[in-house]
């Protein structure tokens, strides 16, 4: 089963430097190229971290359900990353930025957890037939990560059937803060050389994660070289338990 995560950054392209105006920035040309991009590697599961739903940089669009209809084939569940009834809920963009689980095997069931801390709490849960998907992106703030990562933790452990988690963890100090978090909870990282995946144009940063737990397999890794977004994406192939071998 091939995994494709990405930050698109709400399909506004990338800058080398942020700024509050790329808030304002339409969409209509660099999401086909993300969409070009996800097709060439035909992904079985995809998760998409800064989703735009639908707010006026999108002319109305949900990004989500346009690359699952562009594509074809795909399941999705998209929804807004901030807490309902919170400070965000209610500012125009904000509560159109969301994270996106899109997949080719039908969807058992779904969750939509939220963290006790942080702004950005939404935890994606899909139940395949035979695993778990989670997708996540943590905050910013070291304190309030590691708060975050002790709840993922507990849902994890929670599950019943082999996982995988992905998404954008923003493990600024490095990769070595993960490290008691997958330790505890069972995963192992895909990327095992901890390649940078931010900035795309010039990589220093891992601070995007594919992460699986026992009974799945390693088979293969790759971070494709592009700059619609200001991450890198992540490729990977894993053996799901029942699934034939290719």
């Amino acid at each position: 089963m091939r995994f494709f995560l990405y930050n698109i950054r709400y399909g506004t392209g990338r800058r080398k430097q942020k700024a509050w105006m790329d808030m304002l920035r339409k969409t209509d040309k660099h999401l086909p190229k993300i969409t070009d991009l996800i097709r060439r590697f035909n992904p079985d599961v995809i998760g998409l971290v800064e989703v735009d739903t639908g707010s006026f940089r999108t002319g109305g669009i949900d990004q989500a359900e346009a690359i699952a209809e562009d594509i074809g084939s795909y399941f999705h569940r998209c929804e807004v990353k901030y807490s309902k009834g919170g400070f965000f809920d209610s500012l125009p963009v904000f509560n159109k930025q969301a994270n996106a689980i899109l997949t080719r095997g039908a969807i058992r069931r779904e969750r939509f957890h939220y963290l006790h801390y942080g702004f950005k709490r939404l935890v994606i849960e899909l139940e395949l037939e035979t695993i778990n998907l989670f997708l996540v992106h943590l905050s910013l703030r070291f304190g309030t990560r590691q708060r975050q990562l002790a709840d993922l933790h507990d849902l994890v452990k929670s599950s019943t059937k082999p996982c995988v988690v992905m998404g954008d963890f923003n493990a600024l100090t490095g990769a070595s803060e993960m490290k008691l978090f997958l330790a505890a909870s069972g995963l192992t990282s895909v990327n095992t050389n901890h390649l940078p995946t931010y900035p795309s144009w010039h990589p220093t940063r891992e601070l995007d994660f594919i992460c699986y737990t026992e009974g799945i397999t390693f088979r293969d890794f790759m971070i494709p070289e592009t700059t619609l977004s200001d991450h890198l994406p992540l490729v990977c192939d894993l053996k799901i338990p029942g699934e034939p071998e290719k």
